[in-house]
Parts: C-alpha cells; structure tokens; sequence
C-alpha cells in the first residue's frame, strides 16, 4: 500500500517515552481485543462488521471509526499529529495488508480526513510489541471465573451469602462499574472505587446516602413486560454526564444480574458500538452471572438493529455518487412503528414521495432485509450505474419509492 509506511517496535517504543503527545496509535482490532490488552495509550479504531463489508472500496468518516474519540478526530483533521501508527494483531508488513481488513478502512477514512499526517503500520502488530515491550502494554487482569452452576452454587452454600452479593462491583469501563443493591448500600465500598453517581435500575431499592451521591432512578421490575428499551437513551444520557464530570457511576439493581447488566450492555453497544454478543461477552468476563432475562434480550437485539440501521444509513449517505457527488445531502432517521418494526428513512434529492428502508431485523439473521413489496416500488440499477461502483444505489434500490406521496402518509 503506497500510503501506508512502515514502523519498526523499537521506534514506537521511543515515540511513547519521547514524544507521545505527537503520535497518534490506532488500535484495529476488535473491542474485545483491545480491551484484554493493548499499547499504552492506542485509541481503538473500530465499525461494525456489516459496515466494513459494505463500504467495498468507499471512505467511512472519522466519525464512524473513532466513535466517542471527539479529541482524536479534531486533532487528526487539524493535522496536529506527525505521525498515525496503525496496528492489528499481527501483519508483518504493509504487503500482507488485506483489502477488506479493518486496518484498510481505517487507513482510507485517516487518509481522507487527516490533514497530510504520515501514516505508518506498525511491523508485527501488537503480538510482536507485547512480546519485545510488554511494559508499554496494558492488560485486562484475568477476571476468575467458577466453571459450572454447581460449583457456584457449592461456593454459595458453605458461605452462607449469595453469590450476587459476594466481592465487590465490577469496572465495566474506567467510569462504568455494575453491582447489585448490597454493594449500593455500603458507603465503604462506593467511596473505595471513587463512586460519585449511582443509577438504580429498580422500582423498590433505596437509595441510601441521596445527600452524599447523585442518583438517577430507572423504575422497572425484572419480568416480561417491561420495556426497558424506552430508558436506554435516558440511561446512556446518564452514565454520559458522569463520565464527562470526570466521575464515575455503579449501575445496580438488586442482584445486579438482569436489568442493570441490560443497561450495561446497550451503553456498550451505543457508545462502543459493538455488537449484542461482544458486548455480552465483555461483561461477562467481568461479572459471570449477569444473565437478562428472555424480554430484555429481544430489546437489546432490537436496539442492536436500530444502531446497525443508523450506521449503515449514515454510511450510504456519506458516500459519493455520480448522482447526487461527494457527501450527498441525503438524511436520513430511524423509527419504530407500533409493532416495533423499524425503519430507516431516506429524503434524497430527486426522488420523491417518503422512501424506506426497513432495518435489519434479528430474528431474520443480520443483515437480511424485510421488505413490503406491496408499498414499495423498487427501481432498477443499470449496468452502467454498476460500473461506475454505485454500489450504496444497488442495496437502496430494494428500498427507494419511487412514486408519489400516498394519502395519509
């Protein structure tokens, strides 16, 4: 790749001791990755899968690969950087770069919008680092785990205490932690970790020292019924203002295993944006016994569409066409409708009438799409079109309503 140098461990090593401010590390490798281990002080650079097969050859934004990093993607347009270090778990060199890496996209998306920073890889990826410079490195403590129910419930039984209340509250992230009532009732252990916020996911636990912390209150039981969903962004919302107070938040609820662990998961999926199941898995690892129950894992399925919908959306109309040229000035919103189907739609220039584009829906396997033939006429891609790689118009053309506007819509 002729934009993409070469980077040898020793001179990252000394850009970390020397002039870390001026170089910039871009972790490509999955969230769970990063997160077990990375370089001191590498930003992870990261989409969504289905966005990365789907950009074929096109630009994504420095925003949908930097997510949450609004400092990094100032200073990367600025061109404040002298140098981006890219890095993956292993790739020897800049030949053995595959196209449709996530290294690639994000290589293309720093190119297209950082201003005349050189971009290098690093030689070897992070397992060759690690292996020469551990000390510059960052890794997760393995978190013990007990294999089976039964040794849980063992390990409960001769102590007398359930295996809820046992230890303390988990780092989720740096400013996100998730425990169960007992650990919100004891001061001691609030003030341990430096807990300034608590949001208590629960419509009967006190909360016990209201002068002493800041408290938000998501009032819903553990059952069936319950549409935690529609506190998730009011919830996200929250753990944001504490974390940008440089504070940190306990999400509880009384066991901490169910509702509190959802509210967990659809922060990390909305501001990690990663998947139901690596978002499952990460916390997981820190707190085994987290288990949502059946209902609550529909909802975070359905929001996991509605994000996917979002970013795919954002993708398709960032991208240029020989129709409408670079950055079009298609919008695009997600809704759901009383069934909790959700739709993405489109106001492009040219085409009138209101078209949409169903989401992906989960229960059908991502990233099919659901369409309703019978309201929506669907254009046709001309070859022509095809050559000129207008690829986001072939995959909108199953969606794009091309005649007016009905009645009562």
């Amino acid at each position: 790749m002729e934009d993409l140098g070469e980077m040898d461990c020793p001179v990252v090593k000394r850009f970390l001791k020397d002039d870390n401010a001026k170089c910039l590390l871009l972790d490509c490798r999955s969230f769970l990755a990063f997160n077990a281990g990375h370089i001191r002080g590498a930003v992870n650079a990261r989409c969504y899968t289905i966005v990365r097969r789907r950009a074929k050859g096109t630009v994504l934004s420095l925003d949908q690969i930097l997510a949450g990093d609004e400092e990094v993607r100032s200073r990367l347009r600025s061109g404040m950087y002298s140098a981006v270090v890219l890095y993956d778990e292993r790739t020897p060199d800049s030949e053995t770069v595959k196209e449709d890496s996530t290294l690639t996209v994000v290589l293309n998306a720093v190119c297209s919008y950082s201003s005349g920073t050189q971009i290098y890889l690093l030689k070897g990826g992070y397992d060759r680092f690690f292996s020469e410079y551990p000390e510059f490195c960052i890794k997760t403590k393995s978190i013990p785990t007990l294999t089976s129910q039964s040794s849980i419930d063992s390990a409960c039984s001769s102590c007398g205490t359930p295996h809820h209340e046992q230890g303390g509250p988990v780092e989720i992230l740096p400013f996100l932690y998730l425990g169960s009532a007992l650990h919100a009732s004891k001061k001691e252990v609030l003030d341990g970790i430096g807990i300034s916020a608590l949001l208590n996911v629960s419509a009967d636990c006190p909360n016990h020292f209201e002068g002493a912390y800041q408290y938000k209150c998501i009032p819903v039981e553990d059952n069936h019924k319950e549409d935690i969903s529609s506190w998730f962004l009011e919830a996200i919302e929250f753990i944001d203002s504490v974390r940008d107070s440089s504070g940190r938040v306990l999400v509880h609820c009384k066991a901490g295993i169910s509702r509190s662990a959802t509210i967990c998961l659809a922060y990390l999926m909305k501001r990690k944006r990663v998947r139901l199941d690596e978002a499952f898995e990460f916390v997981r690892r820190r707190r085994s016994i987290i288990s949502p129950n059946f209902s609550f894992m529909g909802q975070l399925l359905q929001f996991e569409s509605q994000l996917l919908a979002t970013s795919w959306a954002a993708e398709a109309a960032s991208t240029a066409s020989p129709l409408l040229g670079p950055k079009s000035s298609a919008t695009t919103a997600a809704s759901t409708d009383g069934h909790g189907r959700l739709s993405v739609h489109f106001q492009l220039p040219g085409f009138c009438g209101e078209p949409r584009l169903p989401a992906p829906q989960p229960a059908l396997g991502l990233p099919r799409l659901l369409m309703d033939r019978q309201n929506t006429a669907l254009p046709k891609v001309t070859n022509s079109e095809k050559r000129l790689g207008c690829h986001w118009l072939e995959e909108l053309s199953a969606a794009v309503c091309t005649h007016a506007s009905r009645a009562g819509r």
